[in-house]
């Protein structure tokens, strides 16, 4: 609560406020940027959303997407400018400076009182104030309970709504993973009882894929899918060169990992994607084996118990090798899970 009344105390006069959050944003990233950001309007701030990179196009529906100023090197000097201006700059749905990516320096050297929200764990201490809570199942949750503490539930319209069922929607994949509470049901009837369209906001966000992105999945599925049963375990590996034969945009491997881990008997997935500077791995688990344990030892990553991520500067060969060579470390621990 102190952390909410701080906040509290911190908005409390309009003010110019800037939002971010991490790089390659998905829906809870968004979600919960917009969501607070149509709130903050209404209580008469000045508000810009930043996002470090693009994102994918079946979230450019959200209300308020039209205003996001998504960073490159051509508009560095205006992101640098809105950026010195502002009063409060609120972090989103990442626990350290490096999912910013290049935004990150000029963040840090701000004198905006920094305010964090999120749900990740092991958060790095650079926010002024942390509204964190690695229980919530998304930081649309933590939002969503930020407006409402403050007093401000009545505020919410659709179109904040949209947004923020839009986090907890894809955070809890469709309300089936083990971070759908009760909490969770509780706030996505609030949100429905304000008449907003569920199967809309499905539809666009998994129902608007491009024919590119689904001869991408297919070539996958057929090509580049390995099972290891002697480890429950399956993975996935694409190179830079076969991104760009598939015409592969931002987001369109957001998702591939859950195919891997949807085939009977795994219990642990992984995909490995070049983006040329370095190797990034999403790793995804079911039950109580955690690959936020393994990413952050092994790939210098993190996250959740059942989702996380992680890195390499090496090659993909190199890369997919390593994880090879770790896997008898946890050979009993999958083989155990269920």
């Amino acid at each position: 609560m102190q952390d909410i009344e701080a906040i509290g105390a911190v908005i409390g006069q309009p003010q110019t406020v800037l939002i971010t959050t991490h790089q390659n944003p998905d829906a809870d990233a968004m979600g919960s940027s917009l969501g607070l950001a149509g709130y903050l309007r209404k209580k008469g701030h000045r508000v810009t959303v930043v996002t470090p990179t693009d994102y994918s196009q079946n979230l450019h529906w959200m209300p308020g997407n039209d205003d996001v100023i998504a960073f490159d090197e051509k508009i560095r000097v205006h992101v640098s400018q809105l950026i010195e201006e502002a009063d409060v700059i609120f972090c989103l749905d990442f626990s350290s400076m490096d999912r910013i990516r290049d935004l990150a320096p000029m963040v840090r050297q701000s004198r905006a009182r920094k305010v964090l929200i999120d749900h990740h764990l092991e958060p790095e201490s650079f926010a002024d104030i942390a509204f964190w809570d690695p229980s919530a199942a998304a930081t649309a949750e933590l939002v969503f309970r930020l407006i409402v503490q403050l007093g401000d539930k009545g505020l919410i319209d659709v179109s904040i709504a949209e947004c923020l069922y839009s986090g907890l929607m894809t955070d809890t994949g469709s309300f089936r993973h083990s971070n759908t509470t009760g909490n969770v049901h509780r706030m996505a009837a609030e949100l429905l009882d304000l008449h907003i369209d569920v199967s809309s906001i499905h539809r666009r966000i998994f129902d608007n894929v491009s024919l590119d992105k689904f001869r991408l999945l297919g070539y996958v599925l057929n090509e580049k899918l390995k099972v290891l049963p002697e480890y429950k375990f399956a993975y996935i590996t694409l190179t830079d060169s076969e991104l760009k034969q598939y015409r592969s945009k931002t987001g369109d491997t957001e998702g591939m990992v859950n195919y891997a881990l949807a085939v009977e008997g795994v219990v642990m997935a992984a995909i490995l994607i070049d983006r040329n500077e370095e190797i990034r791995i999403s790793f995804r688990s079911v039950g109580d084996f955690s690959v936020r344990e393994l990413a952050s030892r092994h790939f210098g990553g993190g996250g959740h118990r059942n989702a996380a991520g992680g890195r390499s500067r090496v090659s993909l060969a190199e890369t997919e090798q390593k994880l090879l060579m770790v896997l008898p470390e946890y050979q009993q621990q999958l083989l155990e899970t269920v």
